[in-house]
């Protein structure tokens, strides 16, 4: 299993469709984390498409969860209950809380944090494949203008979970609870912002 760097999402937030409780948010490519391990420095970053085994696969499964714990199960792929859709610049998810589930206190708490704008963070399980079966699964480059730090690209990566997180590797995004109304349930665009 891989170490885990926390990436801040893009537009993570709690809706209310169809009477459930949804997350959605956007997990960002190109983007740099930094990752501290025993002292060392190392900065990473995940490239458009290194998804693409799991997510071209209906049948591998990945869970969302909270704070990397698979006590803490939010939704998942195979209950039909986490949509990804993969892009060029991010991979967007949305967890559909199931009925009876948003009673569990982990969920609860969840809801609570990205609201309250706490958890704010991204962090994927993943690993990166052997290199005899994925020769060029990652590589390291030099930085830019900073030739000494190595950037580790991740180009091939075998996804099995995203979690909610409270420490987000980049401080400038935030979380903010969103309900929508009865009008736009029905097609308005206007989202109400509650405290």
């Amino acid at each position: 299993m891989e170490r885990r760097a926390i990436w801040a999402a893009s537009d993570l937030e709690v809706r209310q469709q169809d009477k459930r409780p949804v997350i959605a948010g956007r997990f960002p490519y190109n983007e740099w984390a930094v990752l501290s391990d025993r002292g060392t420095i190392r900065k990473e970053e995940i490239m458009p498409g290194a998804f693409d085994f799991t997510l071209s696969n209906p049948l591998a499964e990945v869970n969302l969860l909270f704070g990397h714990s698979f006590d803490k199960p939010l939704a998942s792929r195979q209950s039909g209950t986490l949509e990804l859709k993969d892009g060029a610049k991010f991979l967007e998810f949305f967890a559909t809380i199931p009925e009876g589930a948003e009673r569990a206190s982990h969920v609860t708490d969840a809801l609570a944090l990205i609201g309250s704008g706490l958890a704010t963070g991204i962090s994927p399980g993943f690993r990166v494949p052997p290199k005899d079966v994925v020769p060029d699964a990652e590589k390291l480059v030099p930085e830019p203008g900073n030739e000494g730090v190595m950037i580790r690209q991740l180009a091939k990566l075998v996804l099995y979970e995203l979690s909610i997180v409270t420490r987000p590797a980049y401080p400038t995004t935030s979380a903010e609870l969103r309900s929508m109304s009865c009008n736009q349930l029905h097609g308005s665009q206007h989202k109400v912002l509650l405290p």
